[in-house]
């Protein structure tokens, strides 16, 4: 019980964080959606601890559209623009791009076998709409929350910093034996491996972004910008503890089961594992570049 209350106050202080920070930067009142997102997010909570269905079963999917609704709103009242309320159809896409991307992971975890999921409703379509659905809301809420990060406006330019061509050929080398390494060991040994992987798609295709002429971490570091970098690392960070905080009472969840630190567990994720949540925020800006970047290029020729 110690680390429940751990973790729910580390949870508490870094939404109050949050309130606070948005309260001194807002120029403009709160959207009605982000109300609704608010009341939405209270039903929800109080429906789960209740064991109303289907909501029990939803409710990390349900948590986390509400959460989306009340971080897009945030950054319209500070900003006067957000990826909802100025560019929908962007939004939409990026909803959609999550769920594929996410299942690049998935299918790292059916070698890696770190976590499982419990509770899933056992027919099929009650199931299918449950996964797309959580996954439709990963990237979003990793993005929306390094808006507001960056919305508030705490990071300042800073003395540029340009690798070497040669360098980033390192990375990319790097990066691609890291993801690697694990699909080719026995599944023992790659099952303490799935930490090279939060990091392995940063390393293989940033330096391919900023080749390309796409926003990369490396090239915002070559004009001295270092906002969209840290703004990724604390977005990790607040969304793994809701992530871990929102999965632990619900009635459809996911355990972990990688074979370290079982008994350090804040909510279900052994306590090193939230240092992971940094890294794979920059992996998502990082990887949803790349895509898309992709995607218009190939349809270009």
């Amino acid at each position: 019980m110690a680390m429940i209350a751990l973790g729910v106050g580390v949870t508490g202080a870094t939404l109050g964080v949050l309130t606070a920070e948005f309260g001194r930067a807002r120029r403009h009142r709160l959207p009605g959606y982000g109300w609704f997102g608010l009341v939405l997010l209270v039903a929800a909570e109080c429906l789960m601890f209740r064991g109303v269905q289907p909501v029990a079963t939803y409710f990390t999917p349900i948590a986390w559209t509400a959460y989306i609704l009340v971080a897009d709103a945030a950054v319209l009242a500070i900003r006067g623009r957000s990826r909802l309320a100025t560019a929908p159809a962007r939004f939409i896409g990026l909803a959609f791009l999550s769920i594929p991307l996410w299942l690049t992971f998935e299918l790292y975890n059916l070698r890696l076998h770190n976590w499982t999921y419990v509770g899933v409703p056992k027919q099929w379509a009650p199931a299918l709409i449950g996964y797309a659905w959580s996954f439709a809301t990963i990237w979003p809420g990793i993005f929306e929350t390094a808006d507001l990060i960056e919305a508030f406006g705490w990071f300042r330019k800073a003395r540029p910093i340009a690798l070497s061509l040669r360098a980033e050929r390192m990375l990319v080398w790097i990066g691609a034996v890291m993801l690697v390494v694990p699909l080719l060991l026995p599944e023992h040994p790659a099952s303490y491996l799935f930490a090279p992987v939060w990091v392995g798609f940063v390393l293989l295709l940033d330096p391919v972004n900023r080749w390309r002429g796409w926003p990369s971490i490396l090239g915002d570091f070559r004009q001295g910008r270092r906002g969209r970098f840290w703004s990724l690392l604390i977005a990790g960070w607040i969304c793994g503890w809701l992530w871990e905080f929102w999965n632990y009472w619900a009635t459809a969840k996911w355990h972990y089961i990688f074979p370290m630190f079982q008994r350090w567990k804040v909510f279900e994720m052994p306590a090193p594992g939230f240092l992971g949540f940094l890294p794979f925020a920059v992996e998502c800006f990082t990887m949803y570049t790349f895509v898309v970047g992709m995607l218009k290029w190939c349809g270009e020729d």
